[in-house]
């Protein structure tokens, strides 16, 4: 018997190019690291490029002890996001196209790994390109029924679209998204109520086991089909925000995963985005215990 739940990030992997520098980025590499540190075995399945770019950001990733087998080397440049933030630290991104992450191909490698896979998170923004959104696609369709799918909506710049989201819904057991993305699925939806209402409308039209609700600073939600949680998010000061959502996903996956009660999931989650957002970055060592 395996002693920790194996989780996969799939998609977009860059550098962000902050004010202060560069830093490693992309919501399944943030996901991996922070599932990580939850006590689960993660890998990223992604893409670099042959070039400089993409040397130093495999070097990265084995510095934060981030499992590389799965990414791939092509011909395109490695992605890279120019990140600038506003006076709450909140990050507006440029993501610059056609990169080695739009163009992930599903080959035998990642298929020796499906059968092992607990949990897999994926987003709209990694399937922006038919190549990698084809692998995406094929790697939900493959995973043993009992793998916890996980869509984290991430709604960046145009690089979404009604039909990408609709097909990404079908295939989630959650769905985590924020108080800006779920105005964007009501309208593609036709989705009208109060806050709860909706929520539970989602759940019950794409038969989700939860979706993960955040509000920023006003706090977040868990909401299953018997199971409500809503804790206020902590004073703090914010370094910035990236990052941070990543992190409160890949808690909550890793406390289903292992069992533990959702009010419990719930708060460390909490405290974890919190302590991200004091930090520079999306990948800070989490200075306490999870479970």
């Amino acid at each position: 018997m395996k002693n920790k739940p194996i989780v996969a990030g799939i998609g977009e992997l860059l550098w962000d190019i902050l004010p202060t520098g560069k830093q490693v980025g992309g919501a399944p590499c943030n996901f991996a690291f922070h599932a990580m540190h939850a006590g689960c075995e993660s890998i990223v399945i992604s893409a670099v490029g042959n070039d400089k770019q993409g040397e130093e950001l495999l070097t990265a990733l084995e510095t934060l002890k981030i499992n590389c087998e799965y990414v791939q080397h092509n011909s395109f440049p490695t992605g890279t996001v120019t990140v600038t933030l506003n006076e709450k630290g909140q990050p507006k991104y440029v993501i610059h196209e056609n990169v080695a992450w739009d163009n992930v191909v599903f080959n035998a490698q990642i298929i020796s790994k499906l059968k092992d896979l607990d949990a897999v998170c994926f987003g709209s923004l990694g399937q922006r390109n038919s190549v990698s959104a084809s692998t995406i696609q094929q790697l939900l369709k493959t995973v043993k029924p009992e793998c916890l799918k996980v869509f984290d909506i991430n709604l960046r710049q145009h690089f979404y679209s009604s039909r990408i989201i609709l097909q990404s819904l079908e295939f989630a057991d959650i769905l985590k998204l924020n108080d800006e993305e779920l105005p964007v699925l009501a309208a593609y939806f036709g989705i009208a109520g109060d806050l709860k209402n909706q929520l539970r409308q989602i759940i019950t039209r794409f038969n989700l086991k939860y979706v993960v609700y955040t509000l920023g600073e006003k706090g977040s939600i868990i909401l299953g089909e018997n199971e409500y949680s809503f804790l206020e998010s902590p004073k703090i000061e914010v370094a910035d925000t990236v990052g941070a959502g990543d992190s409160f996903t890949a808690v909550i996956v890793a406390g289903l995963l292992k069992g533990i009660s959702l009010h419990k999931i719930h708060d460390m989650a909490t405290r974890t985005a919190a302590y991200v957002c004091t930090q520079k970055g999306a990948t800070p060592k989490i200075p306490f215990e999870m479970f």
